[in-house]
């Protein structure tokens, strides 16, 4: 597994180059008429999904797809247990903004081309990058655009779901947009935080759950809830696990 995952890291970079001269030239060719930059998220989605395509031991399943909406504002949170959740996160081909730990926007190839699709970038604990951040994800949604946010704010170290941040619903308060809870099944075991080599096989799925509208919750209530249904998902995830390996056992 160790030689695998060198291999499997150097195809990574490899790759880089040529997918970025053509976002760069997508970048040009689009933005006249594709203010939103669609196009060019799209086959960023295409990007990061071709890396799970191309990978023997990952396998991934997205259910659920059909209740991201093409346009309109909405706040999507998703579970963050591993650097594998932004390759299948990838995989909802749905048009939204990354909210995206700075230090990523500096990675060559990778991180220019979150500059190019206009994802936002956040310095974790830095109360003026938080403010900025906040400001241009509101201006994202006025325009109609959906953003992406860890509420938990960094990959577990335990495989637990972490407490949620309040960031995600006070934008979705404030603007009345609906949140939709994404439940990331599988990935942890197979490159947990701090880990670079790949440790088994990954059957990975991507749950997107009903949209949860703010209505009269404040903040904090539905914070709760989008919790309450991304643990719930989890834990139907780990029972009908448990049953598969029974079942083949």
């Amino acid at each position: 597994m160790r030689a695998f995952s060198i291999a499997y890291w150097v195809f990574i970079v490899l790759c880089c180059i040529p997918f970025f001269a053509i976002a760069l030239v997508l970048f040009v060719v689009t933005l006249p008429f594709d203010r939103r930059r669609v196009v060019l998220h799209l086959f960023s989605c295409f990007w990061g999904a071709f890396y799970i395509y191309c990978n023997p031991i990952w396998h991934l399943r997205v259910v659920g797809r059909e209740k991201l909406a093409w346009r309109g504002p909405a706040v999507l949170v998703a579970n963050h247990a591993s650097l594998i959740d932004v390759l299948v996160l990838f995989s909802l081909y749905r048009p939204f903004k990354w909210v995206s730990k700075a230090g990523n926007f500096k990675i060559p190839f990778i991180g220019w081309n979150m500059t190019l699709n206009g994802y936002v970038p956040l310095v974790r604990g830095n109360q003026r990058s938080t403010l900025r951040a906040m400001k241009e994800c509101r201006k994202l949604l006025r325009r109609g655009m959906s953003v992406l946010i860890f509420p938990e704010g960094t990959r577990t170290m335990t495989g637990h779901l972490q407490e949620f941040k309040d960031g995600a619903f006070f934008l979705a308060r404030e603007l009345g947009c609906p949140v939709v809870p994404i439940a990331v099944h599988g990935t942890g075991d197979c490159l947990p935080k701090h880990g670079a080599v790949l440790r088994q096989k990954m059957y990975a799925r991507v749950e997107v759950l009903d949209p949860i509208q703010p209505g009269d919750m404040d903040k904090v209530a539905l914070r709760n809830a989008v919790r309450a249904a991304i643990a719930g998902a989890l834990e139907r995830g780990k029972g009908e696990a448990r049953e598969a390996e029974v079942v083949a056992a």
